[in-house]
């Protein structure tokens, strides 16, 4: 029975040692190293910081200063050109006429800008809003006007 439990019992194994990263042991000259370049940065270092934020501040300061100090001289925009061209009186301001040219000027815009950015949806829901818009315009001073639609078809070089 002796020789049969031996046969039975199972032997240990014995593990195997985890490998461990070798941690390079510190040197007396890497310790002074360590510990003394911190405290010649910091020394060097405190005195330009503060120059540094001191002078873009200082900056800043003068360029609000030089925009403030400039008058904007705006050029005339190009819908206040099309008002000035369009309109029928001089307080003239949203007739037809200039309406219907005002949205033209906005539909060659989006145009332009949808020929760029092809899948700009937002623009493009813009843009035909707009060609409906001068749609129905067109087609309210076709009827009730003849005259200054045709005037405004040969101007603004629309097909119709």
């Amino acid at each position: 029975m002796a020789t049969a439990k031996k046969l039975t019992a199972k032997k240990a194994i014995p593990k195997k040692p985890v490998a461990r990263r070798a941690v390079p042991k510190a040197t007396a000259k890497t310790a002074v190293k360590k510990v003394a370049k911190p405290a010649v940065a910091k020394a060097t270092k405190k005195p330009a910081a503060p120059k540094a934020v001191v002078k873009k501040a200082v900056t800043l300061a003068k360029a609000v200063k030089d925009v403030k100090d400039k008058k904007v001289v705006r050029k005339p925009t190009v819908t206040s050109e099309l008002v000035k061209k369009y309109r029928a009186s001089a307080k003239d301001t949203g007739s037809v006429a200039v309406q219907i040219a005002l949205l033209t000027d906005r539909i060659k815009s989006l145009t332009k800008h949808l020929n760029k950015h092809i899948h700009d949806s937002d623009s493009k829901r813009g843009l035909l809003i707009a060609v409906g818009k001068r749609r129905r315009s067109l087609n309210y001073l076709r009827e009730n006007h003849p005259n200054s639609y045709a005037k405004l078809i040969k101007d603004l070089k629309l097909k119709k």
